[in-house]
């Protein structure tokens, strides 16, 4: 496996924001937003984000004409419509789609239904608590009303050492009749944890067989990503014949982008350094450019990820002195 990875990079950042939260008492996106999703359906772009509010996630939606500009459309995942386990709050982050990276990035139906994957921390506050993960459908067309199922469909209760302290992100997709889950888990609760990647497989996306090799993207000692590897973005690289995880590390740099290359999707060969880092003193992703999602169009690749940095006076939310927004970076520039 080589790493000839231009194809995959998204160099050129456009330095702004393209969404934000809201700054609104008692809206989702009160504070802050994060986690970009972004894909297309029924000829428009959408992209799924978390919008948090001082007491926990929740998942909004947004469409573009362009990639660039976007029109919120409101909370799909809102606080409290589901069962106890997860009445906090529900964060999204993957939906079942298209594999191709260079093809369109269209849901895929099966059994007649979209399906998502959402995580819920079970207190209050920022990710207070050990997350574990649902699942949830529809034939809304326009995905605003969801089912769910009443109880989580994998737990760290019963995981390996590496996700004992609970749950993130998770990245959906289905190849040959076999979903596959990827997963970012932090060792412990509370504390100097680490956060690793792991990978589980299932026949019906509610009952799931962890991978025995766990974690299929573990950090690397003393490396830029030696705390974590996290957020996983899995896609088929048709190009060079190869599968890519775009995924964000946190070590001895601040929290960036990289991406990891597999021909099998359980043995993954990390590209050594970060392809999106975070900018100088006061711009938009001056202290994590983080969080990792990917879509092609047009001919070109964009990345959009979480940017940070120090709030300022005329910043539309403030979420304990961070001015944390959704940018986006492309292959090409602007």
């Amino acid at each position: 496996m080589d790493f000839d990875i231009r194809h995959l990079v998204t160099p050129y950042k456009l330095g702004d924001a393209v969404l934000t939260g809201s700054g609104k008492p008692g809206s989702a996106d009160e504070k802050a937003v994060d986690c970009p999703l972004p894909f297309e359906h029924n000829g428009k772009f959408y992209m799924t984000y978390i919008g948090f509010d001082g007491i926990g996630y929740q998942t909004m939606l947004a469409t573009s004409p362009d990639l660039v500009h976007w029109e919120k459309l409101g909370t799909i995942l809102p606080r409290g419509c589901n069962q106890d386990w997860d009445k906090v709050g529900m964060a999204c982050t993957t939906l079942l789609m298209e594999n191709d990276l260079f093809g369109p990035r269209r849901l895929k139906k099966v059994n007649g239904k979209y399906w998502m994957m959402y995580h819920s921390y079970p207190g209050e506050g920022y990710e207070t608590g050990s997350a574990e993960i649902g699942l949830a459908w529809t034939e809304d067309e326009n995905l605003l009303h969801w089912e769910f199922s009443q109880k989580p469909v994998y737990s760290y209760r019963d995981g390996a050492a590496f996700e004992r302290g609970g749950l993130y992100k998770s990245w959906l997709i289905e190849q040959n009749g076999i979903f596959y889950m990827f997963y970012n888990a932090k060792n412990i609760v509370e504390g100097a944890w680490l956060e690793q990647t792991g990978m589980a497989t299932s026949l019906d996306m509610f009952h799931w067989k962890r991978e025995e090799s766990n974690p299929v993207l573990p950090v690397t000692e003393g490396a830029w990503d030696s705390i974590f590897a996290s957020d996983p973005v899995v896609m088929y690289d048709s190009v060079k014949e190869q599968w890519v995880m775009y995924y964000y590390g946190l070590g001895n740099l601040s929290a960036c982008n990289s991406l990891a290359l597999s021909d099998d999707l359980v043995h993954w060969k990390k590209y050594p350094l970060p392809i999106l880092t975070i900018g100088g003193h006061g711009t938009v992703d001056s202290t994590y450019a983080h969080k990792p999602g990917v879509i092609y169009h047009d001919g070109i690749l964009y990345q959009f990820y979480c940017a940070c940095r120090p709030s300022r006076p005329d910043d539309p939310t403030n979420n304990n002195g961070e001015f944390r927004c959704i940018s986006v970076a492309r292959s090409k520039p602007w």
